[in-house]
């Protein structure tokens, strides 16, 4: 497969931007292979992401940032160029519930799901030996229950993540609230499953709150981590039928397999660069 770059741009829209951009690609002998373009007519911005092939371009990634930067100076462009070549760092972390992180594993083993995992961080220990028979670090950092304690769990927390540097964070069912300083710490870099449909149901067990609303809706939220609860942008969201019939058993049943789905979707848009954060909401070139 030909070496791809990703090139994502948001700006303040006016004429010219497409042509110029398209240009400069042609220009130095790339071709665009995909495009997506996206104008917000509410705030008159302009969202785009192309994918690059570089068999012909005659330059690599960091003399095209260099070209470039005149072209993005122009219409003053929020922008990122990614080389597929390069496998992202996608740091997992995990409390008892295994099945997101079975199935990540899963698509990472496969190759279905391309990065490269540097370890997995828990406030349990009952991953350990799932988790090293993979051939991946394991890291137990418990978090107590009272107040007292947790600022020095997640202070842990954060070293071991600034020790591995990884370009991504997963809450794959980590069962903890990261604290506002944390969640600032990595803006748009912690992806977290929240097991309802998003905006209903937020915090703790939301299954239990669907079931005493009586939804025929239940379903799973992929969203990048704020420092306000289950509020971040979302990237990703399905659903499944439920009944008064379906106990709350049965209603956990059916969201672990939506949850599973949406994660691993979610992520991979995430590693396409497909997704663009303005504000507090999402463009998603799916």
């Amino acid at each position: 497969m030909s070496n791809q770059y990703r090139l994502v741009i948001s700006c303040p829209d006016r004429p010219g931007i497409v042509s110029d951009v398209s240009g400069f690609v042609a220009g130095h002998g790339g071709n665009i292979t995909e495009a997506n373009q996206y104008h917000d007519p509410a705030t008159g911005m302009f969202f785009m992401r192309y994918v690059i092939d570089t068999d012909a371009l005659r330059m690599d990634a960091e003399g095209f940032r260099e070209a470039f930067l005149p072209v993005a100076e122009r219409y003053a462009m929020n922008w990122h160029l990614t080389d597929s070549a390069k496998p992202r760092k996608v740091l997992l972390m995990v409390s008892k519930l295994d099945h997101c992180l079975t199935d990540l594993l899963y698509r990472w083993k496969c190759g279905d799901l391309q990065f490269d995992i540097p370890c997995v961080i828990s406030n349990h220990d009952d991953m350990r030996k799932y988790v090293e028979w993979h051939g991946i670090t394991y890291y137990h950092v418990p978090v107590p229950k009272e107040d007292e304690g947790k600022e020095e769990a997640f202070r842990e927390t954060a070293e071991i993540i600034d020790k591995h540097k990884p370009d991504t964070v997963v809450l794959a069912r980590y069962m903890q609230i990261l604290p506002p300083w944390m969640c600032e710490k990595y803006p748009h870099q912690v992806i977290n499953i929240h097991h309802s449909f998003l905006p209903s149901f937020m915090g703790a067990k939301p299954y239990h709150q669907a079931k005493e609303r009586g939804v025929k809706l239940t379903g799973a939220t992929c969203h990048y981590v704020t420092p306000d609860l289950d509020a971040g942008p979302i990237i990703e969201q399905d659903v499944a039928r439920v009944s008064h019939h379906d106990s709350i058993e049965e209603s956990v049943r059916l969201g672990k397999d939506v949850e599973k789905t949406v994660l691993a979707r979610g992520l991979r848009y995430h590693l396409e660069d497909r997704v663009l954060v303005h504000n507090n909401k999402t463009i998603v070139f799916n």
